[in-house]
């Protein structure tokens, strides 16, 4: 039985990172809250050219038809650098929605970015005035869908839309689809969570108080370790969810999964002060970004009432 990555999914990783790390992508989330998609285009056609937006796509359509744990592999690190844009929904949902559909090929290329509404869990629909392709999918099927009314998020780099269907029903494996978003959601909050920390642990170890760097206090070492335990249990939940797809364990990955990413958050705040918070600090498009995850494609409680109704 395997218990770690192989050293080509470690690469692959590294891949995204170095791609990613290069970019600017503080600059690509605020100018994607501000309605100017073009940097974040720029990102996703990284992504393609890593094969990330053709992970879950089939061989005849061009696609990779990679293992769910690739998938995760990559999602994390998507989280961990808070890519712009319908993630899990263009990456993981949108191909099973599409089955057998050619526009996969588009998706697969990268040349289509698609964002999907699953009510009642998932009730509307992401960047729908970004995307190429807008589905809404329902227990009847999925169809083709178009953007309404407009609201708000706590992020403002995901604005959420009404939508309603605009043509005939199609039938794909939904609720497999659904599985794949919470299990997408799950490896990018514990991305972010990553992220968040190892923000701390620098500032910790620069941040001067009383004449030592803080970092050095046992009070904030305790909380950046309680932070890491929390990531370190969280993230074989995410990555066993990938092996089994058994709702359960993917419920149970986006329980651990938003709770490591909260104590995350919290104690990053906790540890650069009011600075962390502010619009000009990088720091809190990850926060906004965390809240906004923990209760996409199902908050924390329906996931642990899903876990226990399992037992």
């Amino acid at each position: 039985m395997k218990f770690a990555l192989d050293e080509q999914q470690r690469d692959f990783a590294a891949s995204i990172d170095a791609a990613l790390g290069a970019a600017d992508l503080p600059g690509a989330v605020r100018a994607w809250s501000a309605g100017d998609a073009g940097p974040g285009r720029k990102v996703w056609e990284q992504l393609a050219n890593l094969g990330v937006t053709a992970l879950a796509v089939p061989e005849k359509f061009d696609g990779l038809d990679a293992d769910p744990v690739d998938l995760v592999v990559a999602l994390e690190r998507l989280g961990r650098w808070c890519v712009p844009g319908p993630v899990a929904e263009s990456i993981a949902v949108a191909p099973v929605l599409l089955a057998e559909d050619a526009r996969s090929t588009a998706l697969a290329t990268g040349e289509l970015i698609a964002t999907v509404a699953m009510p009642p869990q998932v009730p509307r629909a992401v960047d729908a005035d970004m995307a190429g392709l807008v589905l809404l999918a329902t227990d009847d099927g999925v169809s083709e869908a178009a953007d309404g009314d407009c609201y708000e998020s706590v992020d403002p780099s995901r604005r959420l839309y009404d939508v309603t269907p605009t043509g005939e029903a199609w039938q794909a494996d939904v609720r497999r689809a659904y599985e794949f978003g919470a299990l997408a959601t799950a490896a990018q909050l514990v991305g972010a969570a990553e992220a968040l920390r190892d923000a701390a642990v620098d500032y910790a170890r620069q941040r001067t108080q009383f004449g030592r760097v803080i970092g050095s206090y046992q009070a904030i070492k305790h909380k950046l370790a309680d932070v890491h335990i929390a990531i370190e249990l969280a993230r074989p939940l995410v990555y066993g969810a990938a092996l089994s797809l058994d709702p359960r364990d993917v419920s149970a990955a986006k329980a651990a999964g938003s709770d490591a990413a909260l104590l995350a958050a919290r104690s990053a705040l906790q540890t650069h002060g009011a600075i962390g918070f502010t619009q000009e600090h990088d720091l809190s498009l990850l926060l906004l970004r965390v809240q906004a995850l923990r209760s996409a494609w199902g908050t924390p409680e329906v996931h642990r009432r899903r876990v226990l109704e399992a037992l």
